[in-house]
């Protein structure tokens, strides 16, 4: 049996003709572009890992038999106090501000993230000058007590305990902005439930609304323990033998590669485990609808002393951790003879404003391909790119440093072998100590901070929209260039901020792997502290605060609003 034929019209010779859609293949060049940024992110770990393995171990067993013990030790010690202090801290005050109302409760809610302005190694020298054997603190105690230097003991600033109290005070806001975010969504039907059971107020607080806040308070906390073990002014600057001081000095006063690799391995192996640790507890928590009967836990007020001791407790950390040193910083600086506008420090202002903008220009752009590739193609190529870009903000600032400069320093000397051999020209070092090898290692460490903006953004984006865009006839970057980035500009320039302040305060990956006679004003705070100048380091680090509290004043905008929410569900 034939088929039937059929017919088509043929269009009129004066009907206009439609323009067929021609479709753009992206996908080979994006999934090429997007696994580019992912090896470059993982480059790092597995050339330490590789240089580890095969590198000679005497230096490792010398260490071993002397310092590596105690570096363990004081590393996991330093570790513990700043989770606990940070984690009841900032749990306790975002407690305090959210659940009760007592004098200036509304003013603490706000200032109380301001210490996240402060790098830790700016605020040890800070509390350095004040607290030091020749500070005014002690000057004053001998001269009221008439005792001499022996008579009296007083508490080391220049310890493991003052790294911890310096870390804890610029990294409890990282606990307290989580734990606030939480207990504002906590309903107040379970509180009011555990009352009528007869709980007290601490004891519906320790069973009731902790439980609830743990996985944000968690999370919190182990963020702080991350930026703990990658830090490397304030440990190094109290003479604390820690892995981040451990993996610096055997590169450059060893000059043994191979020893910082297997250090920086060591180091890189507990960091992606507590990275791991806040994958699994962020991916088990479960978020519950609030049902029709969500109720705002009304204030609870605080009166007479108790609302006193609140006072206190909230204005502790938010003096001791921004106010005092503000104050400490600029007396220091008036007195110290540097001169920000001289040619040397417009040099070292001009220096880290490039690599500052240029990392946070190369890092929001990979953040960008990646979550564009992943929403554009979902798939496993995609994702796994996207998670691998994700492990560098896991990863210590000096072991991305050795990571990238073992295997393109072994690429540069080959190279000049090579062309020696061949053409008797030296190249010499074509990519190690380079800016853009410098701002490779700024884009592994901080694209996690980039990507995680761009795509809390593009959730935002109904996926509809991106099919009506397609078809129009509007190609993936038409569409990019027309649809996403207009609407996403705030999240794209959020992340630039996030990136171009991190950079700013980075230390140990600019000391390692800084061009020569390139400083920074991190690095020329951080070498005038290491010289005892301590005022003239007040100067670099004044400015690298105020940067720093661009991002912060945007927190604080941001609280602000989410508390003007939360007074009107209980209105």
């Amino acid at each position: 049996m034939s088929r039937p034929m059929t017919q088509t019209a043929a269009p009129s010779p004066g009907a206009p003709r439609l323009k067929p859609v021609r479709r753009l293949r992206l996908g080979a060049p994006l999934r090429g572009l997007a696994l580019a940024v992912a090896a470059t992110c993982l480059l790092p770990m597995v050339a330490v890992a590789v240089a580890a393995l095969t590198g000679g171990a005497d230096t490792l067993a010398h260490l071993l038999d002397t310092t590596l013990p105690r570096t363990t030790a004081n590393t996991a010690l330093l570790v513990t106090l700043v989770a606990l202090g940070t984690g009841a801290l900032g749990t306790g005050c975002a407690w305090l501000v959210t659940m009760c109302r007592f004098p200036g409760a509304r003013l603490f809610e706000i200032t109380l993230a301001l210490p996240l302005a402060f790098p830790a190694y700016v605020l040890a020298y800070a509390y350095t000058d004040l607290l030091d054997h020749p500070g005014p603190v002690q000057t004053l105690l001998r001269e009221v007590t008439g005792w001499g230097p022996r008579d009296y003991w007083f508490p080391e600033i220049r310890s493991l305990g003052g790294a911890a109290v310096m870390l804890i005070l610029v990294l409890y806001p990282y606990v307290y902005l989580l734990a606030r975010a939480a207990f504002l969504q906590q309903s107040a039907t379970t509180f009011l439930a555990a009352r009528t059971l007869g709980q007290s107020t601490l004891s519906t607080f320790l069973r009731v609304n902790l439980p609830l806040a743990r996985p944000a308070i968690v999370g919190g906390v182990l963020l702080a323990i991350m930026e703990t073990i990658a830090d490397f002014g304030t440990v190094s600057y109290f003479g604390v033998q820690t892995y981040a001081t451990g993996i610096y000095q055997s590169w450059f006063a060893m000059a043994d590669r191979a020893a910082a690799a297997q250090l920086a391995l060591g180091l890189l192996g507990f960091a992606l485990l507590i990275a791991l640790l806040e994958r699994r507890q962020r991916g088990q928590a479960r978020q519950f609808g609030r049902g029709s009967r969500f109720e705002a836990l009304p204030p609870i007020p605080l009166t007479g002393a108790r609302g006193v001791a609140a006072t206190l407790a909230c204005a502790l950390p938010v003096l001791l951790g921004f106010v005092l040193p503000v104050i400490l910083l600029a007396t220091m600086a008036v007195g110290s003879g540097q001169d920000l506008l001289s040619p040397r420090y417009l040099r070292f202002i001009g220096n880290s404003l490039t690599l500052a903008g240029t990392a946070a220009l190369v890092t929001v752009g990979a953040a960008v391909l990646l979550g564009f590739t992943a929403r554009l193609q979902p798939g496993p190529t995609a994702k796994a790119a996207r998670e691998i870009a994700r492990i560098g903000y896991a990863v210590p600032g000096g072991v991305i440093a050795v990571g990238l400069l073992v295997p393109f320093a072994a690429f540069d000397n080959a190279v000049d072998a090579w062309m020696r051999a061949t053409f008797d020209i030296s190249t010499g070092l074509l990519l190690t100590g380079s800016i853009w090898l410098l701002v490779a290692a700024y884009m592994v460490r901080f694209l996690a901070a980039a990507l995680n903006t761009w795509e809390a953004g593009l959730a935002t984006i109904n996926p509809h929209l991106d099919a009506v865009t397609r078809t129009l006839g509007r190609s993936p970057f038409a569409m990019l260039r027309a649809v996403h980035l207009p609407i996403l500009t705030p999240s794209i320039l959020t992340a630039g901020l996030i990136v171009f302040i991190d950079v700013m305060k980075e230390l140990p990956a600019t000391l390692i792997m800084r061009p020569f006679n390139f400083d920074t004003l991190a690095v020329q705070a951080h070498r005038l502290a290491a010289d005892e100048r301590l005022d003239g380091a007040a100067v670099p680090s004044l400015v690298i605060v105020a940067v720093g509290l661009i991002p912060v004043l945007l927190v604080c905008r941001g609280v602000g609003r989410q508390r003007a929410a939360a007074d009107r569900r209980v209105g």
